[in-house]
């Protein structure tokens, strides 16, 4: 595939950009002393942790875990168009695990350590940071749901050999183990210095690894201000890999998206994040920058039901609703059409196990009516329809065209906007019966997809959806390892699905970012953020 389907190419020497009041120079992007580079990334908002297990963690975090700490293995990438590579969720590569070995059957992995590796206070790593980094991940809630998808639950399937050998034990083969394994989830911490801060009252060290790094990655914090900027150096001690052509990297925050593409179009930065689709829109063809787009496949944007609150709990509510969406005009006012629309499927028999995939709805309102007036709500109903305000760029206008066109059913539907202080514990307790909301999966098996968002009572259980045939269903899928009878398990499931609406996806929406001329070998990670370790630029 040409570079040309991927990018469309498109400096303020002593700009400063004002950030919570405090100006910040831009400076000269991709400074160069030799072969040292320094790159400059502007993003959305910073990261607010340096704990890899910690609370309420956001993405820009990941980010920093990715580049600060080493996992056993990473996620290997494969190379989409020349100079952009895209995470291979199939294939793996060592991190600080120079090898390994899967054991019967998969229910044992044995991992080398690389025996010269050290963390940034210079302490080597040992197959016991590995082991306690995992009870930690265990231990602590943020990492060790995700974790247990992975079958990874208990510190007895945890085994120090030697200094430099970690050893894994299950009851069964779990396909997540080693995809587990590659997530910031799995970072290995250094045990001695965490330990060294730890109180009775916070055995794990939460407190001070939330405010300090304990790692041996790529790259150590030298600054970082909350809210402004982190600057990361290269850790030249670094045995996980080839190292880092990027010397330094500074990451600033910019909120305004326009001030972030108008320092990359100036050439005073290298890398732009988080840009909304009209800015991308209005930047595509600019000569000065290259735009990159990734379709992706795990986040998806969606339209949610309490399907245990009424009139919400009657699927034929929730069916009339999705026959009355406007698809086509909110794909183009919340998204400008960049991303893959979830809608419109002509058949409601998938022809494929692969999900996300589009639901057989489109817009058609004499169906709409049917379905309500069926349900007993042929004069229709008054209900709230929320967002969270922080999300107001792309929910805003899907909320004005859901009023607008519900109201043509005879739905009267009042707006709520909800401070993003309060929408996740709204969500977890499930007091929001009508709303919009983006999501993404760690993982792109459907049976994955149906665990997280289809069962369970958490936040992600988005309908708060209960559905014993499709339990079953997923459950056994996960353990299949028959092709042929795992993808008819997920076609069945699919069906339920597609017929009970707990959510009608509406699109998968695309990566984006804005990248200098010259910025090459960037790698889309399920996070989206900037892995600095394998950049460079070309002259």
């Amino acid at each position: 595939m040409d570079r040309r389907d991927f990018l469309k190419t498109g400096g303020l020497a002593g700009l400063f950009l004002s950030v919570g009041g405090v100006s910040l120079p831009i400076g000269r992007a991709f400074a160069r002393e030799g072969d040292d580079i320094t790159l400059r990334v502007l993003a959305e908002d910073g990261p607010n942790s340096r704990d890899p297990h910690g609370d309420g963690v956001n993405r820009a975090a990941l980010g920093t875990f990715t580049n600060i700490y080493d996992r056993l293995v990473n996620f290997d990438r494969i190379e989409v168009a020349p100079g952009l590579y895209r995470y291979d969720y199939l294939k793996f590569k060592g991190e600080l695990a120079e090898s390994w070995e899967v054991l019967e059957d998969g229910r044992v992995l044995v991992f080398h350590l690389r025996p010269d590796a050290t963390f940034h206070d210079g302490k080597p790593v040992t197959a016991e940071d590995v082991r306690w980094s995992l009870e930690r991940g265990i231990n602590l809630p943020a990492s060790k749901r995700q974790l247990s998808t992975g079958s990874i639950t208990s510190a007895d399937q945890f085994e120090v050999v030697d200094a430099h050998t970690f050893r894994m034990r299950f009851e069964k083969a779990d396909r997540y183990t080693m995809p587990n394994l590659a997530l910031t989830f799995a970072s290995v911490i250094n045990a001695e210095a965490v330990k060294a801060n730890a109180t009775a009252e916070d055995p794990w060290g939460k407190e001070w690894l939330r405010n300090n790094a304990a790692g041996g990655g790529a790259y150590k914090v030298a600054n970082w201000t909350a809210g402004q900027q982190v600057i990361y150096d290269r850790f030249d001690d670094w045995k996980s890999g080839d190292l880092p052509r990027i010397r330094r990297a500074v990451v600033q925050v910019v909120p305004a998206a326009p001030a972030r593409v108008a320092a990359v179009t100036k050439g005073d930065a290298d890398v732009a994040l988080q840009l909304p689709p009209k800015d991308v829109a209005a930047i595509d063809a600019d000569p000065k920058v290259d735009l990159i787009s990734l379709p992706v496949t795990n986040s998806f944007r969606f339209v949610a039901f309490n399907t245990q609150t009424a009139p919400f709990d009657d699927v034929r509510v929730r069916q009339a609703i999705a026959f009355a969406l406007p698809y086509d005009a909110m794909f183009q006012g919340a998204i400008f059409g960049r991303g893959t629309p979830l809608y419109g499927a002509a058949s409601d028999q998938p022809e494929t196990s692969a999900f996300p995939q589009p639901y057989p709805y489109a817009t058609d309102l004499d169906r709409a009516r049917a379905l309500l007036a069926e349900a007993g709500h042929g004069n229709g109903f008054e209900t709230s329809f929320s967002y969270n305000v922080a999300d107001a760029i792309t929910a805003d206008p899907i909320a004005l065209l859901v009023q607008e066109q519900l109201g043509r059913i005879g739905i009267r539907v009042v707006i709520e906007k909800v401070p993003a202080a309060q929408w996740g514990t709204l969500l977890t307790e499930k007091k929001v019966p009508f709303y919009v909301e983006g999501s993404s999966a760690w993982f792109n098996d459907p049976d994955y997809f149906f665990r997280i968002f289809f069962q369970g009572d958490w936040r992600w259980n988005f309908g708060a959806f209960r559905n014993e045939e499709l339990g079953a269903l997923v459950e056994k899928a996960r353990w299949e390892t028959d092709k042929d009878t795992y993808e008819d398990l997920m076609r069945q499931a699919i069906r339920i699905v597609f017929r009970e609406l707990p959510i009608m996806p509406l699109w998968l929406p695309a990566f984006d970012a804005a990248l200098k001329p010259g910025v090459t070998d960037f790698t889309y990670y399920i996070h989206g953020q900037v892995d600095f370790r394998p950049l460079d630029r070309k002259a």
